[in-house]
């Protein structure tokens, strides 16, 4: 009885590890069937002592009293999973616990596996993701976001085309990649599972970069090049998916094609109403309402339902109206518009986008209250647990909270605090 409560315990603990992450795991009781399918009870044991920033093997041995050649062997099994990221760093191998979004749910379902019952799990995922808002509400809070819409470039007009900056053309993605890899889509991979798929195309998913090198490592990706996943993208367009991409300016790390019945992210936006689940691009909708006939393709299209009939108040015609609060900027409805109605315009503000995974991590961090666990995580170590508390002291302060509501203060406070830290991080 003792050894079915302690590993009832692992499983608790690793929830709570994996709540820390950046973009939280809340306590479930379907959350903690979802681990014990995913993990079988020696894995739950060493993943919840795993930090949430890289740490090497070696270390990880020490810390876990796990011997070496074992700890590997277990680490290995893991990643295969998609339930770690390991990687090397200066000869060494190093290993990081995955997050649950982006992190072992988009790796469990984006490819087919025989080895783990994909129906219970989706129906499980579907549960904590779905029948109640607080997951999602724990992942979109505040401003900083994963993901950011992309605007089709076709939709802007000739004359701002020059404006639209490489890291907002999926295009240019694609194209700068150094490594690529194409899987299938997580979010419409679990709905086919449900019996709630739509007809989208399913190998749609896109990776950049070292991720992409090591998801194609581990057989969750597949090596690609630069014309396929251009092909890819065009096939995506035509079957009205948007373009969703890392939030990030530099080194993209994937972009997905997301349909609005089936994207975790849309679904957040028409379930929940969390309506900044996903950054808007730095453009939105303009319609020509003399053009317009009412046909309603753009309001079929809209993946977040931005857009409404309304009766003129001159002609009593229906006309497209949409609401540009609710619009992300991806362009779906231009290509959907058989009247050439609407056009992308640009917002009155830009859109920040910050500059790297590390910028975007920390901001989100200090905005959802856990940069003490994203700078000082391992818990063994006393200094780690010294400066966390002050950490979250601080960030917790109304004049922090203050300062970091101006967007040119908060970044020089961002630079300032990290490069503080980071000493104590390694």
């Amino acid at each position: 009885m003792g050894h079915i409560v302690n590993q009832e315990r692992e499983y608790r603990l690793l929830q709570q590890r994996l709540d820390k992450n950046i973009t939280g795991a809340p306590y479930s009781p379907v959350f903690i069937q979802i681990l014990k399918l995913l993990f079988v009870p020696a894995e739950a044991a060493i993943a919840r002592q795993i930090p949430l920033r890289p740490t090497s093997i070696t270390a990880l041995s020490r810390k876990t009293g796990v011997p070496l050649p074992e700890l590997k062997e277990k680490i290995l099994s893991m990643a295969k999973k998609g339930l770690v990221f390991d990687f090397e760093y200066k000869g060494e191998c190093h290993v990081v616990l995955a997050p649950v979004v982006i992190g072992f749910f988009e790796f469990v379902f984006m490819r087919t596996r025989d080895n783990l019952d994909m129906t219970e799990l989706a129906h499980l995922f579907h549960q904590y993701m779905l029948e109640d808002d607080k997951f999602a509400r724990d992942i979109f809070q505040e401003s900083t976001q994963i993901g950011r819409a992309l605007v089709r470039e076709e939709a802007i007009p000739a004359g701002d085309y020059s404006e639209v900056l490489d890291w907002e053309k999926a295009s240019q993605v694609i194209q700068s990649a150094k490594t690529i890899g194409i899987s299938l889509c997580a979010c419409r991979h679990k709905a086919s599972h449900l019996g709630q798929a739509c007809d989208a195309p399913l190998r749609t998913c896109l990776t950049f970069g070292s991720g992409a090198q090591m998801m194609i490592s581990k057989g969750i990706a597949e090596l690609s090049n630069v014309s396929e996943a251009m092909a890819v993208l065009e096939q995506c367009k035509q079957a009205g998916l948007a373009q969703i991409a890392d939030n990030v300016k530099h080194t993209v790390g994937y972009m997905c094609n997301c349909c609005g019945c089936c994207c975790g992210m849309f679904q957040a936006v028409r379930t929940f109403n969390i309506q900044n689940a996903i950054v808007t691009s730095s453009w939105v909708v303009h319609t020509d309402t003399a053009k317009c006939t009412g046909c309603g393709l753009c309001v079929k299209a809209c993946p977040v339902e931005a857009f409404s009939l309304e009766n003129d108040s001159v002609t009593g015609k229906p006309k497209a109206v949409c609401d540009s609060e609710l619009c992300v900027g991806c362009g779906v409805c231009y290509s959907a518009c058989r009247r050439g109605c609407i056009v992308m315009e640009k917002r009155e503000q830009r859109v920040m986008v910050p500059e790297n995974t590390f910028d975007r991590m920390v901001n989100m961090a200090i905005e959802r209250g856990k940069l003490s666990s994203f700078l000082f995580d391992d818990p063994s170590r006393l200094s780690h647990r010294a400066l966390g508390r002050v950490a979250s002291a601080i960030e917790k302060s109304a004049p922090v909270k203050a300062l970091l509501a101006v967007k040119p203060l908060r970044s020089a406070f961002l630079r300032t605090l990290v490069a503080g830290a980071q000493k104590y991080t390694k």
